[in-house]
């Protein structure tokens, strides 16, 4: 596994450095993985590493780049917008030679057209927001203080919001909730891992058994 940087494009026309993690022996078969958004990222990070490493056992190529604004990229997130994401994956795909792209719950949202694309259990962006916003309400009434949707919603489209430790932009609220998954990805379900999802855990974690399943499930649909 090998970290490097790629040139993420920007909205003025330039690029900056962005972080990836890397399988790469320059295979015939080359996977780019969108992975998964917010506190998912984080839940799901170690089970996308070890697909990535069975993969690379399988002679498949991956790469995972950072989305502007999260993990250990240095651009702000609260100035992103979800079109930034798209623009983002299109070129880290498109710099990578990748053959075909991967989706990982909300990642799904941002797979790029043009590349054959898998989604492993695909989120849809008004459910995101709507579980985001329910944590927050939930935390504020164990402190003490009384927040609704509504509310919440109103400061998010007029001065952005934090949610779960993620500070979003109202541009980035207002223009989420449009996206749509793609209709033409291949689909790999939960059910086709066994077990419950990892992102459902309280803390992060990790499962063998469901790396392996999704590595295969993979390696079947990209051979």
């Amino acid at each position: 596994m090998t970290p490097l940087t790629w040139p993420c494009p920007l909205r003025d026309g330039t690029t900056t450095d962005e972080y990836a993690l890397s399988f790469d022996h320059a295979r015939a078969r080359r996977l780019l993985i969108v992975p998964a958004l917010f506190d998912e990222a984080n839940r799901l990070r170690r089970l996308t590493v070890e697909v990535m490493r069975r993969l690379d056992g399988a002679g498949i190529d991956s790469v995972l780049p950072d989305l502007p604004g999260t993990n250990e990229s240095l651009q702000p997130l609260e100035i992103q917008e979800p079109q930034d994401w798209s623009n983002a994956m299109a070129a880290a795909a498109s710099h990578f030679g990748a053959t075909h792209v991967l989706g990982i719950r909300g990642g799904c949202l941002f797979t790029p057209a043009g590349f054959a694309a898998l989604h492993y259990a695909p989120a849809k962006a008004p459910g995101i927001l709507r579980q985001m916003l329910r944590a927050r309400t939930l935390a504020a009434r164990e402190a003490g203080r009384e927040e609704t949707r509504e509310g919440l919603m109103h400061l998010a489209l007029t001065q952005g919001i934090e949610l779960v430790g993620h500070r979003l932009g109202p541009e980035f609220v207002r223009r989420f909730e449009t996206f749509a998954l793609r209709t033409d990805a291949v689909e790999i379900t939960q059910e086709t891992l066994g077990g419950s999802g990892l992102w459902l855990r309280a803390e992060p974690g990790e499962s063998a058994s469901q790396a392996d399943a999704l590595a295969a499930a993979i390696a079947r649909a990209l051979a």
